[in-house]
């Protein structure tokens, strides 16, 4: 599920909005089991050859002034062609590669775009455009990955440091930070970034979503749910703000009020939000059981004496445990200090896992899913046992 869905792609400042899907690997088909001779080695698909670009129609100012021009009026065929002519005629001049690469991903040649900005960028690592349209490319409009995050994070807080940068690009660059902090479960940042938008445009409602999220994360309840309240009736936000009204009802146990709110985020955006594979308590607990019975015997030694529990949400007292918050939205937990290390008397037992049953169901698709998911929130929660941080467990895909 898109935490944002397809609004978070439409930057206005950027003007465009585009999604771009990662391609499937190729079917590998059954060669069968009693070949009369080995298949042959597959012939590599040569990659399409690009239509030329037409020459760029400058019509008597430079190619970079006329690839500006297009790219202001959405016109990026044409920007494409001046900034590419701009770029060959002075391949020193960053602020013609940062237009080739807009003009590149706001035509979704997004690994082109990539080149383009990295290219502008190390010719002028401080080029305010080329900054922002990096930022905006791996933040927002590649598919989500951590790495993609973090680089868009860097490059918009680098915008932001920029003494000379021009005012009105600041809150552009702050919007962004903020999207690519929240997916980066920097909550803290990303609020105080998301209020530098507010804070100069009020109206902001990019900014006023990635606030209402942060404030869900660092566990500030009331002013989430308040906060939320003001998008339900926005075309573009309306169903996550509804999903996540549906979530904080449901922590208050507000369980006929949550339901409305899951069924209104359904119907407006059946894609983002299907109905969860969600088992029953029972059928939930067969599930972990299942899962711990299948770990390696190493990791079921380690659990001696460590229960692991079926709940249904994480409690307001683990969220707030520590500094910053747990997101509400966490799969599960472990509690206690890792092996090896003593128990301070405060955890009865000293050490358990927790793997919770609506976060879970909402976190996938289809039950099979659901019975991936549990196996790797419990591995990720016996690395916790063991010793292992959040960014090494990440590192082994256990994030």
């Amino acid at each position: 599920m898109s935490r944002r869905g397809p609004f978070a792609l439409c930057l206005l400042f950027l003007g465009s909005c585009q999604w771009t899907s990662p391609t499937s690997p190729p079917a590998v088909s059954d060669a069968g089991t009693a070949p009369v001779a080995s298949a042959p080695a597959p012939v590599p698909t040569a990659a399409p050859v690009p239509e030329p670009l037409p020459p760029c129609r400058a019509k008597g100012a430079s190619p970079l002034s006329a690839a500006l021009d297009y790219l202001d009026t959405g016109r990026y065929p044409e920007a494409l062609s001046c900034a590419a002519q701009a770029s060959a005629l002075e391949p020193d001049s960053a602020a013609a590669h940062s237009a080739r690469g807009e003009a590149l991903a706001a035509l979704q040649r997004t690994a082109e775009a990539q080149v383009a900005y990295a290219r502008a960028l190390a010719i002028d690592p401080g080029q305010p455009d080329a900054l922002l349209g990096a930022a905006h490319l791996y933040a927002v409009q590649l598919p989500s990955s951590r790495e993609y995050d973090e680089l868009g994070a860097l490059y918009a807080e680098r915008g932001l440091s920029q003494s000379d940068a021009a005012p009105e690009l600041l809150p552009r660059f702050a919007l962004v930070a903020a999207m690519a902090l929240n997916d980066l479960g920097q909550a803290a940042e990303a609020l105080q970034r998301a209020q530098l938008v507010l804070a100069r445009e009020p109206d902001n409602r990019e900014a006023a979503y990635e606030k209402a999220l942060a404030l869900f994360e660092l566990c500030r309840f009331a002013e989430a749910r308040a906060a939320f309240g003001t998008l339900r009736n926005d075309p573009q936000r309306g169903a996550h703000a509804h999903y996540h009204l549906g979530m904080l009802l449901e922590r208050e146990g507000k369980w006929k009020e949550a339901r409305e709110h899951f069924d209104k985020a359904r119907h407006a955006s059946p894609e983002d939000f299907p109905v969860p594979p969600t088992p029953t308590e029972a059928e939930f607990r067969e599930e972990v059981a299942r899962a711990v019975a299948a770990l390696p015997e190493d990791m079921r030694k380690d659990l001696t004496g460590v229960p692991v529990r079926a709940e249904e949400l994480p409690a307001e007292e683990d969220l707030l445990s520590g500094e910053p918050p747990l997101s509400p939205a966490i799969l599960g937990l472990f509690r206690g200090p890792p092996l090896g290390e003593p128990c301070d008397g405060t955890e009865t037992p000293c050490r358990s896992v927790a793997l919770y049953r609506l976060n879970l169901a909402r976190a996938v698709r289809t039950r099979e899913e659901l019975r991936e998911q549990i196996k790797v929130t419990l591995l990720h929660e016996v690395g916790h046992l063991r010793g292992e941080d959040d960014q090494e467990l990440a590192a082994r895909g256990l994030e």
